[in-house]
């Protein structure tokens, strides 16, 4: 008899515990994590940042402008064909600097 409950109990709980169990377990082992000693990645983060503070974001925003008006060309205005090139200026320019200062000041 003892046998019949525990089905009817795991039935109840569904695919729920096959899920939540490991998670608790995982949960359990974790130690914290140190990302603001690590400069693994810094000398990529300097080279892509610097490529998009310098001549990368200006191709960037050209080609971008180049296709708004390519777009605007082609005879189907429409206010995307502007606003993009804008948004990629403004994203570009101002952009990088905004996420870099926010990621450090997290970290």
């Amino acid at each position: 008899m003892h046998s019949l409950k525990l089905p009817l109990a795991r039935a109840k709980l569904g695919r729920a515990s096959d899920y939540v169990l490991p998670a608790v377990g995982l949960m359990l082992c974790a130690t914290a994590a140190y990302a603001g000693a690590d400069a693994t990645f810094s000398p990529a983060l300097t080279k892509f940042t610097d490529f998009l503070e310098g001549s990368g974001g200006k191709i960037i925003a050209v080609l971008s402008l180049a296709g708004g008006i390519i777009g605007m060309a082609s005879g189907r205005f429409s206010l995307g064909q502007v606003a993009l090139p804008v948004g990629v200026g403004i994203g570009v320019g101002t952009g990088v600097p905004i996420v870099t200062s926010t990621v450090t000041a997290l970290i």
